[in-house]
């Protein structure tokens, strides 16, 4: 959710993105990996924060675990620009944020952020001045009872 008053206006490439991560989590779940393959660029950049042994989704795109090993679920899934954002969590103790990168409707990149809060804030300068706003914030279920900590995403 947008602060500092400003909308986000979802436009048809941000609505294609969006509806590709979903479809990418879909055949995830249903061990489609012709249509994840399709969507995912050969060189795709991969960046990780989170415990080691937590590679889930690396695992799954590189063939390296099965689909029942970890379940992705997204809970939500926004579109900012080219990125495209879920987060959800499995069973209790395993919360997760991914940021997706497109480029020409290819997925570009992937960040995995595990059991990690994450912000992710506008800093592109705004004529003479230059204005930060929070375009996104993690909302995990059970914050209040721990803390987790938190990383900044600067687009």
């Amino acid at each position: 959710m947008a602060e500092n008053n400003m909308e986000i206006s979802v436009s048809e490439p941000q609505n294609n993105n969006k509806a590709t991560v979903d479809a990418l989590y879909k055949a995830l779940a249903s061990s489609d990996t012709s249509r994840v393959a399709g969507s995912i660029a050969s060189d795709l950049e991969w960046w990780f924060h989170g415990p080691q042994n937590c590679h889930h989704m690396m695992k799954m795109l590189t063939g390296k675990s099965s689909p029942n090993a970890f379940k992705f679920e997204p809970r939500s899934i926004d579109a900012i620009d080219d990125y495209v954002i879920a987060e959800g969590w499995e069973g209790v103790h395993a919360y997760w944020v991914h940021v997706w990168t497109f480029k020409d409707g290819i997925i570009t990149q992937f960040r995995e952020y595990f059991n990690t809060w994450l912000t992710v804030a506008d800093l592109r300068p705004v004529g003479n001045c230059s204005i930060t706003s929070t375009l996104w914030q993690s909302h995990p279920r059970d914050l209040a009872k721990r803390s987790l900590p938190g990383l900044m995403l600067a687009i």
